[in-house]
């Protein structure tokens, strides 16, 4: 690594721990020709990731677009930052894990709304109406259906008081 005092190339490394994001190393050097002290950041190199859209084209992944696009579907939402960018990483993640070289432009939507769904139903409906291109109310209408229908099927039945009272 060269000094970015003296353009040295000799340095040793004086502590080294685990990057915020868990998948880099950083490091600190010292040089050992003028004793600066600076430093460094490691990690994988991976082939950049490209996507296939809808019209056959292709372009690079950008984790960027992907929070903007479910930043603005979390807008006036009580939904944090954090939230947000812990959903994004985690879909980067796991498509970068999954995929090799390339993904569909579809798999990255159907992942999106499966984490908006968990995260904010609002949300959920605003990026769905996008990325699906609703062209009218009744499309709105019928995801918000098949979103109660879920939930219905996911909540356990409740117990009446008198069933709870007798047992005891």
């Amino acid at each position: 690594m060269r000094c970015p005092s003296c353009a040295a190339h000799d340095d040793k490394v004086i502590d080294s721990r685990e990057g915020r994001d868990g998948v880099s190393v950083r490091r600190r050097r010292e040089c050992l020709r003028c004793g600066a002290r600076f430093t460094t950041y490691e990690e994988v190199y991976r082939e950049p990731l490209r996507v296939k859209k809808r019209n056959g084209q292709y372009e690079d992944f950008d984790r960027h677009k992907l929070l903007m696009g479910v930043e603005k579907s979390c807008e006036k939402r009580p939904v944090t930052t954090h939230q947000i960018e812990t959903l994004v990483d985690k879909i980067t993640t796991d498509l970068q894990n999954e995929f090799v070289r390339e993904v569909t432009s579809s798999v990255i939507g159907e992942r999106v709304m499966q984490h908006m769904r968990k995260l904010d139903e609002v949300a959920y409906v605003r990026f769905a109406s996008v990325y699906r291109q609703f062209c009218d109310a009744d499309q709105f209408i019928q995801e918000i259906k098949q979103l109660s229908r879920r939930q219905l099927r996911r909540k356990p039945a409740r117990k009446s008081r008198v069933n709870r009272k007798k047992r005891q």
